[in-house]
């Protein structure tokens, strides 16, 4: 019996703790219940509300490109994408399988996909494919129980619908890289992006725009319900050129398959009217993606597609040099016009000759006759009077050797040699026979046909340091403004000394013997005066000298000479400059002159059309 009661009074004791820490339990389960929900209610309505709320960037339209008359060259079109979250997909690569029997995936797609997880933060969506079809979408949707971490999404890609006509000027955009990025959150949106050549790099920031917001209300699972609120963000700037598509067209097909480039620009204000480089490429094609052997296609190519010759591509000038180099030696005080120097097919100094390129030569030869016949013996002596530095001071003043400072991006210094830059770049002492080689423009000397376009409307318009550009407003980051007036420096030679070199200029083009003259234009108000080029990329032995020298369609075509030609037009009141360069294409007077000739022609009725529309009232 005592046993009993003594365990009757243990159980009670026991079921009073168990009852007492139940109620224990219970009270400090409800306190916490009113403190979350009473006292820190503010605080976890406002962390509820983030979890239901999702804010979106949104990519505000990319800004057009146009020409100077409003012909669009850039724009951008509907395109249907699928994207894929790595974070929302078990397997990637199990997501990709599925979603490959439904599009094409090829090798090179899944690299790059995997490669932008890698380096994107996992929750951020991947671009798998673009530019999709209405069918394509609509397997995919039906499809997607099959496809976890899958999206279709709508966007905006770019367009150029003149394709490849512009191309080098307009550059491309393509997906974000490593090197690419910066601190704007717009390159971490799927399918965004940025300028990589042309002006669309080099005006990328302001053709971009700034990002608008969306706020959305999203379920348990990341399902959009409804928009609560959106702001829009700012379209990028729409950029006008300053170039002129028709005329653009027409250079272009003047040029031909040829590799080549041609250069048209306004000698008062620096605008660009015509930059075309031959053969040119589809922009459209780096937007949807190239394939491996599409892009082993361009970079093989010996004629370079991809590179833009006008900026990028070096030459010897040739010929086109020797006004430097006669400018340099009036503004030396080394040469008078009027005295002569006999030709007779060579000259020598010491040893070595150095041959005319007309075999028989020219006889007496002033410096107005020296320009018109491009007489080599001529220039010979007169670069040896001037000497290297002297040459190459005035050739810088007039855009060779440096950066022109036109808004493209890779353009190139070319190279105007010295003393100094041999003794630093090569180690190397100057000997006086390379003066003479440099002094028709052969040697060290390099250019870009934008170059010489540079050059020949310092010359014609005065001697004012012109610079070339493409964008005819003011780009600064996300501004643009209208361009004030040029004002342009000197590039500090004397008034008489250009008047001779235009005067030589006018008799290569218009006078009975000039190198040009079979290439002038005959119109009235239209005569262009120009100097001819033709660029040695061989040495010819004397050998070949004493049995006759080959001509170029017998050799390959890497052997060729180079042809050049600059001009002005029209010759009284001047107002455009032109440098055509053929690579490997011959002689300057039979090739590049009479391309020139033809595009300043069109560029000079497209002017006088212009202004007349003008006077009339009615549009250009």
């Amino acid at each position: 019996m005592y046993h009993d009661n003594d365990r009757s009074k243990t159980f009670s004791r026991r079921a009073m703790m168990l009852a007492g820490g139940k109620a224990a339990l219970v009270s400090a389960l409800a306190g916490r219940m009113y403190y979350l929900q009473v006292v820190e209610s503010d605080k976890y309505t406002m962390l509820a509300e983030d979890n239901r709320v999702s804010l979106r960037l949104l990519a505000p339209p990319r800004g057009p490109i146009l020409d100077r008359n409003g012909i669009a060259m850039a724009i951008n079109q509907h395109n249907y994408r699928v994207l894929v979250v790595a974070e929302a997909s078990p397997s990637l690569d199990y997501t990709l399988d599925a979603l490959s029997r439904i599009i094409t995936l090829t090798d090179h797609d899944r690299a790059r996909i995997h490669k932008e997880t890698r380096r994107r933060r996992s929750f951020v969506p991947i671009t798998v494919r673009e530019n999709l079809s209405w069918e394509d979408v609509a397997r995919i949707e039906v499809n997607a129980p099959d496809l976890p971490g899958v999206l279709i999404d709508v966007g905006q890609s770019r367009f150029y619908p003149l394709e490849s006509l512009g191309a080098h000027i307009l550059g491309y955009v393509a997906a974000v890289s490593e090197a690419d990025l910066t601190n704007d959150p717009l390159e971490e949106l799927p399918g965004f992006r940025v300028g990589k050549a042309g002006v669309e790099k080099i005006y990328d920031l302001a053709l971009r725009g700034a990002g608008g917001t969306s706020s959305v209300e999203v379920n348990a699972v990341g399902r959009v319900i409804r928009e609560l609120e959106r702001r829009e963000g700012e379209p990028g700037v729409d950029l006008t050129l300053t170039l002129d598509i028709r005329l653009q067209e027409y250079a272009a097909q003047r040029l031909g398959d040829e590799s080549a480039a041609a250069v048209v620009m306004d000698i008062h204000s620096g605008e660009v009217i015509v930059m075309a480089s031959t053969p040119s490429f589809d922009p459209n094609a780096f937007n949807r993606g190239l394939t491996p052997d599409e892009w082993k296609d361009l970079i093989n190519n010996p004629r370079a597609p991809l590179q833009n010759k006008a900026i990028s591509g070096t030459f010897a000038p040739g010929s086109t040099f020797k006004l430097i180099v006669a400018l340099a030696a009036l503004e030396s005080g080394q040469i008078n016009p009027a005295q002569t120097v006999f030709c007779k097919g060579h000259t020598e100094m010491g040893s070595i000759k150095f041959h005319c390129w007309k075999k028989g030569g020219h006889g007496s030869v002033d410096l107005i006759a020296g320009i018109k016949h491009s007489c080599d013996v001529y220039f010979y002596e007169v670069a040896r009077r001037v000497g290297i530095d002297k040459i190459a001071e005035v050739a810088r003043r007039f855009g060779l050797g440096v950066p022109t400072g036109i808004d493209l991006p890779n353009e190139r210094n070319g190279l105007m040699p010295d003393r100094d830059w041999k003794r630093k770049a090569l180690k190397q002492p100057w000997h006086p026979g390379e003066t003479l080689i440099n002094g028709i423009g052969q040697g060290y000397c390099l250019a870009t046909p934008l170059q010489l376009a540079t050059m020949t409307a310092r010359i014609a318009n005065g001697g004012l340091a012109v610079v070339p550009h493409v964008a005819r407003d003011h780009i600064d980051g996300k501004d643009a403004t209208s361009r004030s007036a040029p004002n342009w420096p000197s590039c500090g030679v004397q008034q008489k000394n250009l008047a001779l070199i235009r005067k030589g200029m006018n008799a290569v083009s218009n006078e009975p013997g000039g190198t040009a003259f079979r290439a002038r234009i005959d119109q009235e108000g239209m005569w262009l005066s120009g100097k001819t080029g033709t660029a040695q990329v061989r040495r010819i032995t004397m050998r070949e000298r004493e049995t006759g020298v080959k001509k170029n369609e017998e050799l390959p075509w890497k052997e060729r000479d180079h042809a050049l030609f600059v001009a002005y037009a029209p010759e009284e009141n001047p107002r455009f400059a032109i440098a055509v360069v053929v690579e490997h294409g011959g002689g300057g007077s039979a090739v590049a002159a009479p391309i020139a000739r033809d595009i300043m022609i069109e560029v000079q009725k497209r002017e006088r059309a212009r202004v007349a529309g003008s006077a009339g009232g009615r549009e250009g």
